[in-house]
């Protein structure tokens, strides 16, 4: 079996689809989702209804932050743009949509593997994985050998061997690695849908299950036409320029 996972797609159709078409040209027979499909972009309705889809077909889809707040709405403590990111995502969105997002669950698991939007530690608190040290408490948190996770919008490859040694490395697209016993992975594949390495191709990662061999992707994507329908939406312009430049 071979997953693809993709994480913080954001509402950016051109990017998904880009990606979709990538993952099925590499042999992809399985799909995890990763949260965070709605916020920034302007197709937050298409993004969704594609996860529905592929749900329904039998994708695994975890719940992120920004689906989270979208449910709930816009909290009196945001600053005005998020305010209205999250207002205007929850206005192009019925309650079939709304209800999805709302029942996703924060983690799934397949044998021996976690998949989480956030950190294995506190789900639903959205701490984020910043480096070594958070890295290792969420592999501490959960007994699989193997974490899949979001929130961070650049790819990056951590491990821990049993004597508590770790490490991490920014990973190389198209470089399969094999993740080896008795190490255990942390794996964060990247945004879909906007990455913030300084790259604007999108981001995904492609396991193999029966090899347990990991390589990460970069997908050139039509990112002028995503940006050009969040400007037209009246979105922050800020939005649309971060798309460009991959920050």
């Amino acid at each position: 079996m071979k997953t693809a996972v993709i994480t913080d797609l954001h509402a950016n159709r051109e990017a998904v689809e880009a990606v979709l078409e990538h993952a099925a040209a590499q042999g992809a027979d399985h799909y995890a989702l990763l949260g965070d499909f709605v916020g920034y972009g302007a197709d937050p309705g298409w993004v969704v209804d594609r996860v529905r889809a592929m749900v329904a077909e039998g994708a695994l889809a975890v719940q992120g932050n920004h689906d989270a707040a979208t449910v709930r709405g816009a909290s009196p403590a945001m600053r005005d743009e998020p305010r209205l990111v999250v207002d205007w995502t929850r206005s192009q969105l019925d309650e079939a949509q709304l209800g999805f997002l709302d029942q996703l669950p924060l983690t799934a698991q397949v044998d021996e593997v976690l998949f989480v939007h956030a950190n294995a530690w506190a789900p639903a608190d959205w701490e984020y994985v910043e480096g070594r040290g958070e890295a290792v408490r969420s592999l501490h948190a959960t007994g699989q050998r193997l974490t899949f996770c979001g929130h961070m919008h650049e790819p990056r490859l951590y491990h821990l061997a049993p004597t508590g040694k770790a490490g991490d490395f920014v990973p190389t697209p198209g470089i399969p690695i094999p993740l080896l016993s008795p190490r255990r992975w942390l794996v964060i594949p990247g945004s879909a849908g906007q990455p913030r390495d300084g790259d604007p191709a999108a981001c995904y990662a492609l396991y193999e299950h029966d090899s347990s061999v990991l390589t990460y992707w970069r997908v050139p994507y039509d990112f002028e036409t995503a940006g050009a329908k969040i400007r037209a939406a009246g979105l922050p312009l800020a939005l649309a320029d971060r798309l460009a430049h991959g920050t």
